[in-house]
């Protein structure tokens, strides 16, 4: 193990260096010697969740842990260019959940091309690629006629035509970066780039295609953290739900009506407002969850009951650590962080509405 880098990720009440160290060993910790990183030792790996802790690797300087997880994902590709949605501890082998999910496929996009952006390793981007081009084509196959992504591939074959408004926020983001991916490759997909715009044309304009989980916070602030809106709308958004889901000093709901607040969610609302230019209220709420942090492990609980008082569920997640780990990244100007989220140099796709 190397040591981290850890200057940008040093963030006022949020992080020291010490901590930021003691939070990018936890994430190692539990990265399995194939490169698999599952929520902890002994739960399950999503794809998802995998690139993001992968992500915050690269993020501290562990690009060679981070490449080593981005590896595993194109060892176990499925023929069919998707993966499973969980495998039991990251074991390849044990499947637990057959389920392809298209924004759990399409994320390895961003997480290929962050660490390109953190490396300039054209190696790992010419050898990734094929495994990016094949996700991305899975998941457009999924696509409905009003440009949004059905969520699901069920493991007899059947298409899931029911969308996700979070999920296909997600997959926006990814299919900006996979494009980017393309450019630099000098290999030009047009086909996706209308798929991209199609996808932001539904996402900013026909919330109809979707379906209503307008009680969860990543329904909230998923399209301006996945790039889809922007500007005033974005802003209005973001101010439209903020008493209905941020508790002030406690960070923010998962779901309402429920009394319990996440770190993910948090963290993942604090890197939308860093987009929108909006820091110090990124930090507020980077500084309101350091009541999830572990101290032994630098990990963070996945969330409080502040009406029971009680860390629920007795869950320290990688993912969550790699969550908060980017967000600070981003405030703290990692380039390859600032751009992928930023928006910087990556395409929007044909979309007339397009910023």
């Amino acid at each position: 193990m190397t040591t981290p880098r850890t200057e940008h990720l040093v963030l006022p009440g949020v992080l020291t260096a010490e901590q930021a160290a003691a939070t990018v060993a936890g994430i190692l910790a539990v990265q399995r010697e194939d490169g698999a990183i599952p929520w902890f030792r002994g739960h399950h790996l999503d794809p998802w969740d995998h690139t993001e802790a992968a992500m915050a690797l690269d993020a501290a300087g562990e690009h060679e842990a981070a490449e080593r997880a981005y590896d595993w994902l194109a060892r176990h590709q499925n023929g069919d260019g998707s993966w499973y949605a969980a495998y039991a501890d990251g074991d390849p082998h044990d499947v637990i959940d057959r389920g392809r999910e298209t924004n759990f496929v399409a994320y390895i996009a961003v997480g290929v091309w962050h660490h390109y952006l953190a490396t300039g390793d054209d190696t790992f981007l010419d050898r990734l690629w094929p495994t990016v081009y094949a996700a991305v084509e899975f998941v457009l196959r999924l696509q409905r006629p009003g440009g949004q992504i059905g969520w699901k591939r069920e493991d007899d074959g059947t298409d899931t035509e029911d969308a996700l408004l979070t999920g296909s926020s997600s997959i926006h983001q990814a299919l900006r970066c996979a494009l980017a991916i393309a450019e630099q490759r000098e290999e030009p997909q047009p086909d996706w780039e209308l798929a991209v715009g199609a996808l932001r044309h539904a996402i900013r304009r026909h919330p109809e295609r979707f379906l209503d989980k307008d009680r969860y916070s990543m329904d909230w602030y998923y399209p301006v953290l996945g790039g889809a809106l922007t500007g005033t709308e974005a802003k209005s958004r973001v101010e439209e739900g903020w008493s209905r889901f941020v508790v002030p000093g406690l960070g923010v709901r998962c779901v309402i009506p429920n009394p319990w607040v996440t770190g993910g969610e948090s963290a993942e609302l604090a890197l939308a407002l860093w987009v929108l230019g909006e820091s110090d209220r990124a930090l507020d709420i980077l500084q309101s969850i350091q009541h999830l942090r572990d101290a032994e492990t630098g990990l963070y609980w996945t969330g409080y009951v502040f009406d029971d008082d009680a860390i629920w569920p007795r869950e320290l997640t990688t993912w969550t650590a790699g969550s908060l780990l980017l967000a600070v990244a981003a405030l703290g100007g990692h380039d390859a962080t600032c751009a992928v989220f930023g928006g910087e140099h990556l395409p929007c796709g044909l979309d007339p509405d397009c910023c």
